[in-house]
């Protein structure tokens, strides 16, 4: 039972950052078209998640939430969904698609020391080691298959707010998992939605609620479904499924599935073509993520 669960929560991290890769190609398209602001764009996703998540709760078991965890989850909502979003969305405009990789492939990082210090999940070799690994296959995709497209050079400000954006997630999955692992997902994500709206709709209200949403186009319309169903409620319903089963440095390397994905894809649509650096990068992600897995530290 327990190799099962451990596989539940491999499964649902492999498909959230599965989304989330989806999600950079989406969120660039609707940032260069300069209809929404970013926080509108989150305030959506919150009321639109959030909305879904509160729906669902009334066909689950009543949970109550304990007084004393609410702040914790507050906080959780703030660093793993407000800041993580918002640095993400105000740095896409100001950052190169290979800055932006290469500063979001050291989240893991980040989270492997997190995660000692907070949680004493022991750092050891080879934890290390696989971290190292998929961290170098992750930058040697990335330098070999780099894109023309985005802007011509990065701003510091893009560059400062990706970094922002890689600690606050790694802080979220370092510091929060004993309140996760307490609840339910449904119970917990209804909640960090819930404060997630308060935190963002009072700055955002005449935006949201005054737009000529009619204006948008039909394929940016889609692209809004998408961040709202997908990469919002399925991926964050996903999320803390991993959580739950495995330890927070595993979850994070998962973000390296992301750029990998993208070339799969790119291949697959007849935009890209597979050499043996792509190859050898795809398999030094895994390998990395596999040692760490075995990693008596993981158990």
């Amino acid at each position: 039972m327990k190799e099962n669960g451990k596989l539940a929560g491999h499964l649902a991290c492999f498909g959230a950052y599965a989304i989330f890769g989806f999600n950079i190609i989406v969120c660039k398209d609707l940032m260069g078209g300069h209809l929404v602001s970013p926080l509108a764009i989150f305030t959506l996703r919150s009321l639109g998640a959030g909305l879904l998540f509160w729906i669902l709760s009334l066909f689950m078991p009543r949970e109550k939430v304990d007084l004393r965890d609410l702040p914790k989850i507050f906080l959780a909502s703030f660093l793993g969904f407000f800041l993580t979003q918002l640095t993400f969305l105000e740095a896409i405009p100001d950052i190169t698609p290979m800055h932006c990789s290469i500063i979001s492939a050291l989240t893991p990082v980040y989270t492997m020391f997190i995660a000692a210090v907070v949680l004493k999940e022991p750092l050891t070799l080879k934890k290390g080691g696989g971290v190292l690994l998929s961290l170098c296959g992750v930058v040697f995709l990335i330098l070999n298959n780099a894109s023309g497209g985005g802007v011509a050079e990065s701003k510091l400000s893009g560059i400062l707010l990706m970094i922002l954006n890689g600690l606050s997630f790694a802080l979220y999955l370092g510091v929060f998992r004993p309140v996760i692992v307490k609840y339910s997902v449904v119970t917990f994500m209804k909640w960090i939605f819930l404060f997630s709206i308060l935190m963002s709709l009072p700055f955002s209200y005449g935006e949201v609620f005054s737009f000529a949403w009619t204006r948008i186009p039909a394929v940016q319309l889609w692209e809004l479904v998408f961040l709202v169903l997908l990469a919002t409620f399925v991926s964050y319903f996903l999320i803390p499924i991993g959580q739950k089963r495995i330890r927070p440095t595993l979850v994070s390397m998962y973000s390296y599935v992301q750029p990998v994905i993208a070339t799969v894809l790119g291949i697959c649509m007849g935009m890209d073509s597979v050499t043996w650096q792509k190859i050898l990068a795809a398999l030094m992600v895994f390998a990395g993520v596999f040692i760490v897995n075995k990693s008596r530290a993981a158990e």
